[in-house]
């Protein structure tokens, strides 16, 4: 597959933007858009480049494994560490601007292996068609003079997969896959039970085949999201669904005929904008 001009004119721009630093740490996920960034600054950098991942409970165990296999893949640099959020009182207590003290742990973090390793420009996997949603931790990346680089260069999502799928990149049809605590309602606590049993309740459907889905915690409730070409299918299953899901913790397992969609906690929240800033 080859590049059209304008995304070939992105990723020499991606390029550019990373190579003007000697060293960079890029805070990485195992998503499509980190994968992306991390990639290219092993590709352009070397051992200049290190990918850090957070191996807290708010990320999946096996978009863990993933980041781990693919930096191993890449001959990337990479280091697993644990932040601190759920130590935070703000951030378990679960209010709409929870990303921003989870981003906040991550960046606090990242600075300080920034400063052990003598300087390193900290970047993230932000692209332009983040910019328009309600993302608090956007406001932490700022507060950190954390780079876009996937931004700068101009990247839609529809551009990294591209890009991704070019370059070979094994997990460039990834569905997205945003950290467990967005499944809760905001004003619902984030505990570390809590996401593992919201965690054991996806593994369930990813068991089953489905392809893109999200469980939703209302507390004795599981709100089931799944792509709408998926949902006869999870009624052909519902005896064994209603079953496992409820072994993990619920007592009751609804499908959401509105189906699968990024970010449906979000609806309805006012943005907010911190004053003196």
């Amino acid at each position: 597959m080859s590049l059209n001009s304008d995304l070939e004119r992105k990723y020499e721009r991606l390029k550019t933007l990373i190579g003007a630093h000697e060293r960079v740490i890029v805070a990485f996920s195992g998503g499509v858009d980190s994968s992306l960034v991390a990639y290219v600054a092993a590709e352009t950098l070397g051992a200049g480049a290190l990918a850090v991942t957070s191996g807290s409970k708010s990320l999946k165990r096996s978009d863990l494994a993933l980041a781990t296999d693919l930096a191993r893949k890449w001959g990337m640099q990479h280091r697993i560490i644990v932040t601190d959020e759920l130590e935070k009182a703000d951030y378990r207590a679960n209010p709409v601007d929870r990303c921003f003290h989870c981003k906040t742990s991550l960046y606090d973090a990242l600075d300080g292996i920034a400063a052990e390793l003598g300087g390193a420009r900290v970047l993230n996997g932000t692209n332009c068609d983040d910019l328009g949603d309600h993302r608090p931790g956007l406001v932490a990346a700022a507060d950190h003079d954390v780079g876009s680089p996937l931004v700068d260069a101009g990247f839609s999502k529809a551009d990294i997969r591209a890009l991704a799928a070019h370059l070979g990149l094994d997990n460039a049809a990834k569905p997205q896959a945003a950290c467990l605590s967005s499944r809760f309602p905001y004003g619902s606590p984030i505990t570390e039970a809590r996401l593992e049993q919201v965690e054991r309740a996806e593994n369930v459907l990813a068991e089953l085949g489905f392809s893109q889905y999200r469980v939703r915690h209302h507390e004795d409730v599981a709100r089931l999201e799944l792509l709408a070409e998926e949902m006869p299918r999870a009624l052909e299953l519902t005896e064994e669904i209603e079953r496992r899901i409820r072994a993990c913790g619920y007592r009751f397992v609804a499908l959401d005929l509105t189906g699968f969609r990024s970010g449906s906690l979000n609806q309805g929240v006012i943005r907010l904008k911190r004053v003196g800033n």
